[in-house]
């Protein structure tokens, strides 16, 4: 039996997401926003004696506590990084940060709830004149800070995909004429290694083939053909697309290593500390265009319920934000299965040979960052560094300790 750890050489605990110190300024940036809008509201409220600029101001206060609570989240994060004593790291503190966020905003929601009961049945004087425009300022200051949050939204690009795989970029391969690139090609149709020359010569079908030789030692040919401009293998590429192809061009090879990337869907690569903050100003958005509409048609018709049944709509909605909140950040935080179907592949993957996995635990350690324990029982002479190659396809895998039983 041996164990070993995928990291041995450069080991790190270090699984913060991608954009953490880019979140972690744009939650500070709306910090001061709301920060500067509550003394507004409170200082101008005392001194123009209105109470309800005043109350806002003190709800304002309440919206810029929760924002704090992400953003020192992310700096305590971000500062500890490389504190040995977490165990793994501290990529968890913004699920926890949106999990008490979470548990604040259903309380915020109770509230809300109740007062909005009780004014349905002891209805109070509005006063319409002040409450609307702060109201619709409310909206304007969670406008501004959801597109502060919310910026710098990126896309990636990783090759060609092909059912949720990512493949590497075209090789570019230099030779004695010229530089060719090879890549695979499965855009639509079955994958097919393409070949063209980029500088020198056109390259031929008859002087040209690739061969694959796969991690457990399996050999592949692949003859040519003329497309038109490039050669096309004339036999399909079998999954999965890691293994190492040599080019041959006349009488010289050309080793390419191809590598094929899984990555984890669904919540694995969510930020829940700023799905927090975002779901809190969500929230107070949603609020203020319930309550601007609600104090509309009371004023309008005289429909005073209309403002606390704006409130208790309200409610509902963020209720169900909170609790969506509270169940994907408890799930994260007591280590359960991120991705099933990531596990049944990489189960499929290490048994595609014949070996049998035994054990499997698989749990996030921040956005983006996953650990995996694997046991396995192989009737083979091999080593844990085998099967820590056939996962090196899943790209989410930061942290990954493999133990190998003979049989």
């Amino acid at each position: 039996m041996s164990m070993t750890d995928t990291n041995a050489a450069t080991h790190n605990h270090i699984f913060l997401g991608e954009g953490h110190e880019k979140n972690e300024r744009r939650t500070w940036l709306v910090i001061w926003l709301c920060g500067a809008m509550m003394i507004a509201e409170i200082v101008g409220g005392l001194l123009f004696g209105s109470i309800a600029l005043v109350a806002d101001g003190l709800h304002m206060s309440t919206h810029a506590g929760a924002l704090l609570l992400a953003a020192l989240a992310y700096t305590y994060a971000r500062t500890r990084a490389d504190d040995p004593s977490f165990t793994f790291g501290t990529g968890k503190f913004g699920d926890l940060a949106g999990f008490t966020s979470a548990i604040i905003l259903a309380m915020i929601t109770m509230l809300i709830a109740y007062e909005s009961v009780s004014r349905l049945f002891a209805p109070v004087t509005i006063h319409f004149a002040e409450a609307i425009p702060i109201a619709c300022l409310g909206l304007a200051v969670n406008i501004a800070s959801a597109w502060l949050l919310g910026g710098g939204g990126h896309g990636h690009s990783h090759g060609h995909a092909h059912e949720g795989h990512d493949h590497d970029e075209a090789h570019h391969i230099s030779t004695s004429a010229g530089t060719v690139v090879l890549e695979v090609f499965e855009d639509g149709e079955p994958p097919r290694f393409r070949l063209r020359a980029e500088t020198g010569p056109a390259l031929t079908a008859q002087a040209t083939s690739v061969e694959t030789e796969r991690p457990d030692g399996a050999r592949q040919l692949f003859t040519m053909k003329d497309q038109g401009g490039h050669l096309e293998s004339v036999e399909e590429i079998p999954e999965p697309h890691a293994f190492t192809a040599r080019v041959r061009i006349g009488q010289q090879d050309y080793p390419v290593v191809f590598e094929e990337h899984e990555h984890a869907h669904g919540s694995a690569h969510r930020d829940n500390n700023m799905r927090a903050a975002v779901v809190h100003v969500m929230a107070d958005a949603a609020v203020s265009v319930l309550v601007i509409v609600g104090l509309l048609l009371a004023r309008t018709f005289g429909w005073l319920w209309m403002d606390p049944l704006a409130g208790i709509v309200g409610a509902t909605v963020i209720a169900s934000w909170s609790y969506g909140l509270i169940r994907d950040t408890g799930a994260i935080l007591l280590d359960m299965l991120p991705d099933r179907a990531m596990a049944e592949r990489m189960r499929d993957t290490i048994e595609a040979d014949g070996d049998r996995l035994i054990d499997l635990h698989l749990w996030r350690l921040g956005p983006g960052h996953l650990g995996a324990i694997v046991a396995v029982a192989t009737q083979r002479q091999r080593g844990a560094e085998y099967y820590q190659s056939l996962l090196g396809r899943f790209r989410s895998l930061s942290h990954v300790t493999v133990e190998v039983q003979q049989q």
